[in-house]
């Protein structure tokens, strides 16, 4: 919760951990809280993500075996090609 990973419980929630976090807000509306809240200011720092091109013939199968293990088919995608990466970087 805070930079020095002590235990500090959120204000609101009374949460001590993002699992916590998220059930109390699962569970409760903001607008029952938006008079105890107050404006905060954060950086966010994103990577961007390249594109690869595609046969549009593999996309289909590549969204078959996603669905089967329940995942994305982007996700499948990097699996496999860091599969492949660690099997060439080990040869």
């Amino acid at each position: 919760m805070n930079e020095n990973n002590d235990r500090q419980l959120t204000t609101l929630s009374k949460a001590d951990t993002t699992e916590d976090i998220a059930d109390f807000w699962d569970s409760h509306s903001l607008a029952d809280y938006w008079d105890q809240t107050h404006e905060v200011e954060f950086e966010v720092t994103a990577r961007r993500r390249k594109r690869v091109t595609l046969d549009p013939e593999l996309w289909p199968k590549i969204e078959a075996q996603a669905r089967t293990r329940g995942i994305l088919p982007e996700t499948l995608i990097n699996i496999w090609l860091l599969e492949r990466l660690q099997n060439c970087t080990s040869a």
